[in-house]
């Protein structure tokens, strides 16, 4: 099973991630992992990092002749940044030179809890590892498993639905043909986009939120929709709690920094209708098999998928750091104060459907491999297209 680890501070030297567990024989370039690198760094709304970094990942090990060779892959990326803290972020000996403690939290972020559980007595430390800065490390590793179910027929995609105050009054018209053509075309279209929406009315309406909230000193956030095509009936299972597809979906999108809230299908429109009205019903086709006119269950029944297209909707914060600063107190007099700014972004949802992508990308991968196991690409797609065809067989009449 794929499995992956990041390290490394914001302003460190640099990022890493360990990914172990990827199946041989997958066909790697360097420029699919930096494409998705640069994706994450896009979007009207981001600060100033972004502006500092060219985010680009250094492959150590697992890859020989663009292939994966069933090894752990390590990746690193470097940091542009360290070289304006190597005295604050000095690893090692101690600068003699005073360095400035933070006593100040910011609402909203790890600072109060995270210094109080490690022992800290500067809040530095919990910002640099808690820092959304560390997403472009799991955007490396994850997109190693969408390189991978790609290989397989299966895509995943995203665009942004609200920023702000700033929403969709219903989905594009576009977004059934899009996912016809599979999940990537929607991040595609949405690519075009410097807020990654889809609907122009929308775009205009979000450029001016982020526009007017960055004058304010304020912050926004957003809703994501996700999307995974190409996924066959019978991944995960029901018969523990850990080896649910939907659980670990859900756990997967809300370890995203600022992700406070998971929606699978319509699920909460689904809570405020009758039972007729909330679920998919089956129609049986001669050429097609099984269909439904509708998928309010976003793609998964039983915490297995349904064959129907995967839908999940992510709730993204607005970001905790405000140039206009909230009630604080100082956690070495215990007076009352403003919270202090630490650089970065009026708005980051854009860039957070890409991170999004990224980590539902090794959880569906290990379903795929938790059903249909093998040890090489060839192996596991001959295994894949012989359960395609043993489903389609069901179902005919």
């Amino acid at each position: 099973m794929i499995r992956y680890f990041t390290a490394g501070e914001s302003h460190g030297p640099a990022l890493s991630a360990i990914v172990e567990g990827m199946p041989a024989g997958v066909p790697i370039n360097s420029d699919e992992i930096n494409t998705q690198l640069a994706r994450r760094q896009q979007g009207h709304g981001r600060g100033g990092r972004m502006k500092i970094e060219t985010d680009k990942a250094e492959v150590l090990s697992g890859i020989r002749f663009g292939k994966t060779i069933g090894s752990p892959i390590g990746l690193v990326i470097n940091n542009r940044d360290w070289e304006n803290w190597t005295t604050t972020m000095a690893q090692f000996e101690k600068p003699d030179a005073e360095i400035a403690k933070i006593s100040i939290p910011r609402p909203g972020h790890a600072d109060l809890a995270g210094r109080i559980k490690f022992g800290f007595d500067d809040i530095r430390p919990v910002i640099e590892r808690s820092s959304a800065r560390e997403t472009a490390a799991r955007v490396a590793a994850g997109t190693l498993s969408k390189v991978f179910l790609k290989a397989l027929g299966i895509e995943i995609g995203s665009y942004i639905s609200a920023i702000g105050p700033a929403a969709e009054a219903a989905p594009d018209l576009r977004l059934a043909e899009l996912l016809s053509q599979g999940a990537e075309a929607v991040s595609k279209q949405a690519d075009l986009s410097p807020v990654r929406m889809l609907e122009k009315t929308t775009e205009a309406a979000a450029l001016a939120a982020i526009d007017a909230a960055k004058e304010n000193g304020d912050t926004l956030g957003g809703i994501i929709e996700i999307f995974v095509t190409g996924v066959p009936l019978g991944f995960g299972s029901y018969v523990q709690h850990d080896r649910r597809l939907d659980a670990a979906l859900a756990a997967a999108i809300i370890s995203i920094q600022a992700i406070k809230g998971v929606e699978i299908g319509s699920a909460f429109e689904n809570a405020r209708k009758p039972g007729s009205q909330g679920h998919d019903e089956f129609l049986l086709d001669k050429e097609n098999g099984v269909t439904r006119k509708t998928n309010r269950a976003g793609g998964l029944e039983g915490s297995m998928s349904s064959g129907q297209i995967i839908h999940l909707r992510a709730a993204m914060k607005p970001i905790s750091s405000l140039v206009s600063p909230l009630l604080s107190f100082d956690v070495e007099t215990l007076q009352p104060t403003l919270s202090r700014f630490e650089r970065s972004d009026t708005c980051a949802v854009p860039a957070a459907g890409v991170v999004a992508e990224a980590v539902v990308a090794p959880v569906i991968a290990n379903a795929l491999l938790e059903k249909l196991g093998g040890d090489h690409l060839d192996e596991i797609l001959q295994r894949l297209n012989l359960y395609r065809e043993n489903i389609r067989n069901t179902f005919r009449t």
